[in-house]
């Protein structure tokens, strides 16, 4: 196995890799930004991880808003936990404080040592596949639903012209659950970024808006963003918008539709597992691996783990890590 050393490297985004990668993308995220490149001992580039720099109330904190992605070939695990350990130790030395989570928009196969670790998933469906074995995947009720939705007159529209809208659902939807949105200037500059690299769906019912989608995307990915709806949205509205946005997509010759992010193993009955039972329900594969954060300066990360478990009960690592735990120590117990 050979380590690999983590420097910057130029930007060389292109629609083969995903859209948040891109310099676009990025740059409406966090500044300063790029890319790390892990190098092999006979110098080659194996591997490039983004980043963007978030800096908020004296914090500097690094966050990765893709997993690791590999150049010329698959990394194996030890290589890629060897990058990751050097990447800890190159924004040590620029002065970071800590590497935070990355939200819900990489999962990674591996983590560096020392990192504060969760278990986290997502649902990838693949479109180099028949629109009808595409559809067979879906869930019997689902497919229902879209015919339900369709029969009854639900069209989706697709456009720019439905950003202010869908600030509105996503923003209403998110206050339901007690979720406070970005403002409406930040959601405007993010999705303008990416120029002709996003798509806002709609489902419209007799002239009204049930539900919307804001869709990144890439010929490597699109991405479920954003989505929200009406409280009580007329029956398969949400779920025809996903099919037809799956539709577009495959037309389109975008290889993947990722539905951006679950829990794994949430507790029964909660909010957490029905968001994972729908998203299951559109037929997608899981992919289990990590989220993780590392203290770079201790006191500052302390300081910042304590404002965000007061105002939010702890990050996604926080939340989750517990499962690891658990996980670990059951197969102790199977082992001794």
């Amino acid at each position: 196995m050979s380590s690999l050393k983590a420097n910057p490297v130029s930007l060389a985004w292109h629609p083969g890799v995903p859209i948040y990668a891109s310099e676009a993308f990025l740059r409406s995220d966090g500044d300063p930004f790029g890319w790390v490149g892990g190098t092999d001992d006979k110098g080659r580039l194996r591997c490039v991880l983004p980043y963007t720099v978030v800096r908020k109330a004296g914090f500097r904190m690094v966050r990765f808003r893709t997993e690791t992605i590999p150049l010329a070939g698959e990394l194996d695990l030890g290589e890629e936990r060897s990058f990751l350990n050097d990447v800890v130790e190159y924004f040590r030395l620029t002065g970071a404080d800590m590497i935070i989570p990355s939200g819900n928009t990489a999962v990674f196969r591996t983590y560096p040592d020392g990192a504060a670790v969760a278990p986290y998933g997502t649902f990838i469906k693949d479109l180099d596949q028949p629109e009808e074995a595409l559809m067979k995947e879906i869930r019997k009720t689902y497919r229902q639903n879209i015919r339900k939705a369709m029969a009854a007159g639900v069209q989706i529209k697709c456009g720019l012209e439905f950003l202010d809208m869908s600030y509105r659902l996503i923003a209403e939807t998110l206050k339901r659950s007690g979720i406070r949105f970005k403002t409406y200037d930040e959601f405007k500059r993010r999705v303008l970024a990416l120029g002709e690299y996003v798509k806002i769906f709609v489902a419209e019912y007799k002239g009204v808006v049930q539900g919307c989608m804001v869709s990144p995307f890439s010929q490597h990915t699109a991405y479920n963003c954003y989505a929200g709806s009406r409280p009580e949205p007329v029956v398969g509205a949400m779920h025809l918008l996903h099919w037809e946005a799956i539709r577009q997509f495959r037309t389109m010759g975008v290889r993947r539709f990722d539905f951006q992010g679950v829990r794994i193993n949430p507790e029964k009955g909660s909010k957490q597992e029905g968001i994972m039972s729908y998203k299951q329900g559109f037929g997608g594969r899981l992919i289990q691996g990590y989220m993780w954060k590392y203290s770079l300066r201790p006191l500052k990360s302390v300081g910042y783990s304590l404002v965000v478990r007061i105002l939010k009960g702890g990050d996604i690592v926080d939340q989750e890590s517990h499962k690891l735990v658990s996980k670990q120590m059951l197969r102790v117990g199977m082992a001794s």
